[in-house]
């Protein structure tokens, strides 16, 4: 086996360097026309370059902690620095750099990209470097989701199921869904760095086991539990809050519809005030658990002026009757809810997917369904409001999406390692090829250093920053959990495509991390790259 050569994070931090200065030029040259939709595609890259670079800035840390994770940061920085290259080739003149931009990294490339010192590293993961108390809460989320998850994810994904009572029931009972929710609201947020570490921790162990029954079942209560703390009445705060942190209610967001995805402002569903309330009118898409749920965080017009775009939403809390997965209609009889009118009507259809089961999506459509005034968020100082709060609600979704990544990556990778150590081919395990080894390899450094960007990005959040930071990750680590799935996957050969193995599951559920919670081209563009580029314009 070849020697690995020694890591050098000096020469790791000029090529991040390097990396960092092509994205600024970009962003400056991008700052000084006149229309960012004019450039899109320079736009895109340098969203997804950006992100690299800081997850670069990232892994130069972590590399400091030893030679196994200093070897594993300079692989990263490698590759990241190898993908640059290839978006800015042919456009030098749009990114405004010189065509010898990447001459002082070549050194440090020649070194890091050798395919023999790849195919050395195979097997090399590197230490998390989490601290005790966060030790504490991966072993408990592990052990719950090898227990209770793991046997059960694939009936779910193949059957396409509703997620069993018990899990929820488990999942509460652990307080994982009171982890956003503070201390005073019958939480378990103390207000600190582990609120969101913790989160991170929990939600990758387990969507490890299972993206949809595990860590998007414990994100459900985090948009509407942040709406509220945002703009919610005390009132609204002491009714729901600990409700949602105990499981009693469990929420589904109802705000993108047919015509309108992440054009928010433009939405055309109606809430039209009413003696006691409001009625609600119109139909919404992609509402996941939308029927096991018992409220929708639902986003409505209720100023009927579109010109006023988003200033005209408000957002409410909508009560329904639980469903099953195969799909719902449930009518409100006017006398016992104690308003006067016609009876309310909501139908939910589902909608089939290709992963990301058990939590099942719905088209609902809503006719006259009344909402008590009380259930406006916000109450009359809500009115317009509704897009800001369903905002601050979707900001720390975008970093647990990005742990949910990190938790079907681990799973992949460590799927292909197994399996790659007992298949053979040509009188030899696949592990013993160069090819494999180099692929585990650059697995094995991409997930450690997003899943290091995470921790660093927690704690930024933890302060009252990173917010441009979070949506970074969410855009980096998603595609990157895309490409991990697919090498597991294609590891896998023939049997990789039956659904025999988990890894089948592993990446079709990846492929939706990139489109919610904000799909990609728009988080890159309208999000990623607008701030870059108001950052260098000196904004």
């Amino acid at each position: 086996m070849p020697a690995i050569p020694p890591a050098d994070l000096e020469a790791a931090r000029s090529a991040t360097d390097c990396a960092l200065a092509v994205t600024q030029a970009a962003a400056a040259r991008l700052a000084s026309g006149t229309d960012l939709d004019e450039h899109q595609v320079v736009a895109y890259d340098l969203a997804h370059a950006a992100a690299a670079v800081r997850t670069a800035q990232a892994a130069l840390v972590y590399g400091a902690s030893g030679p196994e994770e200093a070897a594993l940061a300079c692989v990263f920085v490698a590759d990241a620095l190898a993908e640059l290259a290839g978006r800015v080739v042919g456009r030098e003149e749009a990114w405004g750099v010189d065509p010898d931009w990447l001459a002082p990294a070549r050194a440090f490339l020649a070194t890091w990209r050798r395919p023999e010192t790849l195919a050395a590293l195979c097997g090399v993961e590197g230490d998390r470097h989490l601290d005790p108390d966060f030790e504490l809460v991966r072993d408990t989320f592990r052990r719950f989701a090898e227990e209770q998850l793991a046997p059960r994810a694939e009936h779910i994904h193949r059957a396409n199921a509703d997620i069993p009572e018990e899990i929820i029931a488990g999942l509460a009972e652990l307080g994982a869904l009171g982890l956003s929710i503070p201390e005073e609201y019958g939480g378990f947020a103390s207000g600190g760095e582990h609120d969101y570490l913790g989160m991170v921790v929990a939600t990758e162990e387990l969507s490890k086991a299972s993206l949809g029954a595990g860590g998007s079942l414990i994100t459900r209560p985090e948009i509407l539990a942040r709406a509220l703390l945002a703009g919610g009445t005390e009132e609204q705060k002491r009714t729901w809050l600990p409700k949602l942190a105990s499981g009693e209610v469990m929420p589904a967001v109802a705000v993108t519809e047919p015509d309108y995805g992440s054009d928010v402002a433009r939405i055309t569903t109606s809430a039209t005030p009413v003696e006691g309330g409001f009625r609600i009118n119109g139909v919404k898409t992609w509402c996941t658990f939308a029927a096991r749920a018992d409220v929708l965080m639902l986003l409505a017009r209720t100023d009927p002026d579109r010109s006023k775009a988003h200033r005209g939403l408000s957002l409410f809390i909508v009560e329904k009757p639980r469903g099953d997965g195969k799909g719902f209609v449930f009518t409100q009889d006017p006398l016992a809810q104690g308003f006067s009118g016609g009876p309310g009507r909501m139908e939910g259809r589902p909608i089939d997917t290709l992963g990301y089961r058990g939590m099942h999506s719905y088209e609902i459509a809503f006719e006259d369904w009344f909402v008590p005034a009380d259930h406006l968020i916000g109450g009359e100082a809500g009115l317009g409001r509704g897009f800001y709060l369903q905002m601050a609600g979707f900001e720390n979704g975008r970093l647990q999406t990005a742990a949910r990544a990190l938790g079907v990556m681990q799973a992949a990778y460590e799927a292909a390692m197994a399996y790659a150590a007992n298949r053979v081919v040509f009188g030899h395990p696949i592990l013993d090829y160069q090819l494999t080894r180099a692929k585990l390899t650059r697995m094995a450094a991409l997930i450690q250093m997003s899943r290091q960007l995470a921790y660093e990005v927690a704690r930024l959040m933890a302060k009252g920053e990173g917010s441009l930071e979070a949506s970074m990750a969410k855009a980096y680590v998603c595609r990157a959990a895309e490409w991990v799935t697919r090498e597991a996957m294609q590891l896998h050969g023939g049997m990789g495509y039956a659904e025999e193995y988990p890894v089948s599951r592993y990446f079709v559920d990846a492929r939706v991390l990139s489109i919610f919670e904000g799909a990609d081209e728009t988080l890159a563009l309208k999000v990623v790259a607008r701030r870059l580029v108001e950052q260098a314009a000196g904004g």
